[in-house]
């Protein structure tokens, strides 16, 4: 049937003395026939015949049920808390006892005193004026 519509229409169009118009009206003329004998060849439009169309049907596919994860917990950046290094502890030290040292007895000897006896008139011997 196709090459029979096919062979009618060539010879339609080929047929010399039918279209009687001017260079571009021949043109746009050939241009429509072209495109009609591709759709007659090729199969498609209101040519072309009806092809059945077998769908397989789809798989009935049941989506799992959604998979909840837990967020990870938050993290949380602070600073590390102060350290306080104490001071240490002061050294304290007893005093040194008291040492008393008694001072050597201190023994005071008493210089002999010594008497002479003087004479009561001292001139006659050695001259005159006192003498020691």
């Amino acid at each position: 049937m196709k090459r029979l519509t096919a062979v009618a229409l060539m010879s339609v169009v080929l047929l010399p003395g039918v279209a009687f118009a001017s260079s571009s009206s021949d043109a746009a003329l050939g241009l429509g026939a072209f495109a009609v004998f591709n759709q007659i060849l090729g199969g498609v439009g209101i040519f072309g015949a009806a092809r059945p169309v077998v769908v397989a049907p789809a798989p009935v596919v049941v989506a799992p049920p959604p998979v909840y994860v837990a967020p990870p917990a938050p993290v949380y950046y602070a600073p590390p808390p102060p350290v306080y290094v104490a001071p240490p502890a002061p050294v304290y030290y007893a005093p040194a006892p008291t040492v008393y040292v008694a001072p050597r007895p201190v023994f005071v000897t008493p210089r002999p005193v010594v008497y002479r006896s003087v004479p009561a008139h001292r001139h006659g011997h050695w001259g005159h004026g006192p003498h020691h």
